[in-house]
């Protein structure tokens, strides 16, 4: 069984406080878009589960989110045959697209079906939710409003029809890092959420725009100077609106239609320090 695990972007983060347990409360809009890692389950005649990938660096274990995805329900529903994860990695790793995540969210999707374990997508997500924040809602894709550790998910309608060119830095960036030097409890300037959900829900790309804005690029953007060189790069080629995704270093703009955001991306594709530059669109809700 073979299964597309899509990337997210943040249309706007908040985090609201940081909580007595350590946990950072939020608030926020994710957008699922067309760019995707593969991921192909198949069941094995030998128990236990195998995991092969096309990046080296990465984890073949229980280290990883995927790996640890199969075990969490072959465990609990003592499902006795083996299985082998083939996971060919697209999505930048470490990039704010929550890649890792979106990659275990397939993998709950596959194991259910391929063993017939009858869970709902309701019931996925709770399971979701043991192995990291972003995974129930990379299960329910789409767009959506996250609040809680962002495990409270409240689906919104689609966005309307725009081009997103999202660009990477050749550098990563540690999430728990950025969280840590948040100082979240003093924070005083804080995205317009609900203007923005407001906009969403009557089909306003513009009021939709306007409010996008991550409070985590108050830490990131200035240790790293080329995430406002290239939002500012995207606004002069005519994006709507231009932030950072997650705790970064993706930057991503929306763009009124496809032609300009590939004239964008090739003016990036050839600047020092790019990773990846890719043209995409946002996408409906997983078909579960």
């Amino acid at each position: 069984m073979i299964l597309r695990a899509p990337a997210k972007i943040n249309l706007g983060l908040d985090v609201l406080r940081k909580r007595e347990d350590g946990y950072h409360e939020v608030k926020m809009v994710m957008q699922t878009v067309a760019m995707f890692d593969t991921v192909e389950v198949t069941e094995r005649k030998e128990g236990g589960i195998t995991l092969e990938t096309n990046r080296s660096f990465l984890p073949t274990n229980e280290n990883n989110l995927a790996y640890k995805a199969a075990a969490l329900l072959m465990n609990e529903f003592n499902v006795t045959a083996g299985l082998h994860i083939r996971l060919q990695k697209f999505i930048p790793v470490a990039a704010g697209l929550a890649g890792g995540s979106s990659d275990a969210a397939a993998v709950l999707i596959g194991v259910n079906r391929l063993f017939g374990l009858g869970l709902t997508q309701k019931e996925l997500m709770e399971r979701g939710r043991k192995i990291g924040a972003d995974v129930p809602y990379c299960i329910l894709g789409g767009t959506a409003l996250a609040e809680g550790i962002g495990e409270i998910l409240t689906p919104l309608p689609a966005i309307p029809d725009c081009s997103i060119l999202l660009a990477k830095p050749s550098f990563s960036v540690s999430t728990r890092e950025i969280y840590q030097a948040l100082r979240a409890n003093e924070l005083t300037d804080h995205p317009d959420i609900d203007g923005m959900t407001a906009a969403i829900r009557a089909g306003d790309l513009d009021g939709i725009v306007r409010r996008c804005d991550n409070v985590l690029e108050r830490v990131t953007a200035p240790r790293f100077p080329v995430i406002g060189e290239l939002e500012r790069e995207m606004l002069s080629f005519g994006a709507f609106a231009s932030i950072m995704s997650g705790s970064g270093p993706t930057v991503f703009g929306i763009f009124p239609d496809q032609e300009s955001a590939l004239a964008c991306k090739a003016a990036l594709i050839g600047r020092p320090g790019m990773g990846r530059v890719f043209a995409t669109v946002p996408m409906e809700g997983r078909r579960f």
